[in-house]
């Protein structure tokens, strides 16, 4: 791959402290890689701190903001005012990552679709787009955001894990892709079907770092370099050339994140 083509990491946990100790190594593995720039989510209140900071002191590093569906049992007033406050930041381009999970259920589900519900509506009157994740729940996300579709700017499904005719019904709702390292493993031609299913111009390409490290570097701690192995698999699965997918999903993310990117 031509080393001068720019990645973007749309999902990357660089304020997990996983990365403590050679947060800078790691950066620079990503600069060496051609990660021009990271984009790392907030989970909680404390992750979405860490996120803004990291944003403000490496210039490769943009931020979301949000609470994650595991902590959604603590999402209230005072937490909005805060998530509100954190998004005036301008290298904050999202809200999220936040949606529904019904695999832990580590919040009620009816605090977990309230906590959705009000972070969309904060997202929408913040006109930025939301970062989604669904797992084992994709029909009760959908439910969610069907009811507010006139007030979303846009978002992506992080870590996508849905069928074809799934697929097709977050596409149809005008939604991004993101695919991530288990498209590499040989189990996963679920994902490939729907990669391949997928418009070029609706896919971004993620590590969600330190988890779910791509082939060759699967059991290991992920890192954004290793976004390279997810863009050299879409793209063999697009029948695409590496630079021609790196130059689409690079422009995709700065048409759903902003041109700041």
């Amino acid at each position: 791959m031509n080393p001068d083509i720019t990645i973007i990491d749309t999902h990357a946990h660089l304020n997990d402290p996983k990365f403590a100790a050679d947060l800078d190594n790691v950066i620079a593995r990503a600069n060496d890689a051609g990660v021009g720039r990271i984009i790392v989510p907030g989970y909680d209140m404390p992750s979405s701190r860490a996120a803004v900071e990291l944003a403000k002191r490496y210039e490769c590093i943009f931020a979301t903001v949000g609470v994650h569906p595991h902590d959604a049992r603590n999402y209230d007033d005072e937490v909005a005012d805060e998530l509100i406050k954190l998004a005036q930041c301008a290298k904050v381009v999202a809200i999220g990552e936040i949606g529904l999970d019904f695999h832990y259920d580590f919040s009620p589900r009816p605090d977990q679709r309230r906590a959705f519900e009000l972070q969309i509506d904060l997202a929408a009157n913040l006109k930025l787009p939301i970062v989604i994740h669904s797992r084992e729940s994709n029909s009760e996300v959908m439910q969610v955001l069907e009811t507010r579709m006139s007030n979303i700017v846009g978002g992506v499904f992080h870590f996508f894990s849905g069928d074809c005719d799934f697929a097709r019904r977050v596409l149809d709702a005008g939604f991004y892709i993101g695919a991530d390292g288990p498209i590499t493993y040989k189990s996963s031609e679920d994902q490939r079907k729907v990669v391949e299913m997928c418009p070029s111009d609706r896919l971004l390409v993620e590590t969600d770092c330190p988890y779910l490290s791509p082939v060759p570097y699967r059991g290991k701690r992920n890192e954004p370099a290793y976004v390279r192995y997810v863009l050299e698999e879409v793209a063999r699965v697009k029948g695409m050339t590496v630079e021609e997918l790196a130059e689409i999903t690079t422009r995709n993310a700065k048409a759903l994140f902003g041109n700041g990117l």
